[in-house]
């Protein structure tokens, strides 16, 4: 299946559907019990499920982190390969990820057109005809 602007918001499921979900109703189960019988015991367990899910979400928010700076990196070198100047600054993280799906025929004139209109990300993608997959991402 082709990727387009309906279908290109990606789950990895042991992290969204397994991991996140476990997580947070073990910490329920956790405070019901340290509520329940508040020992130290339960304490810890409670801290514990409260630490891993922290732990969870930080891991995915650096890989997002690292994944957009490279991210970022590749669209500065294919923008100076296809117009020979570099990038330009006034476009933010998101604008810049999302012309990413453009291809390189309509990369250079939509990035003038999300400066001139200051437009969304979702507007960005919207906008994009000839959508370029990415399959890659975490």
């Amino acid at each position: 299946m082709s990727q387009q602007y309906t279908n290109h918001k990606r789950y990895y499921p042991l992290f969204h559907f397994f991991t996140i979900p476990v997580t947070v109703l073990g910490l329920g189960l956790a405070i019901y019990s340290y509520v329940a019988i508040p020992t130290i015991i339960t304490g810890l367990i409670v801290l514990a499920f409260f630490l891993i899910g922290i732990v969870a979400v930080m891991a995915r928010m650096f890989a997002l982190k690292a994944q957009d700076r490279a991210a970022r990196a590749e669209e500065k070198l294919r923008y100076f390969i296809l117009t020979g100047k570099a990038f330009p600054t006034d476009l933010r993280m998101g604008q810049t990820l999302a012309l990413r799906f453009a291809s390189d025929e309509e990369f250079v004139a939509l990035v003038d057109k999300t400066i001139a209109e200051n437009l969304s990300p979702d507007e960005i993608k919207k906008a994009v005809k000839n959508w370029r997959s990415d399959y890659h991402r975490i």
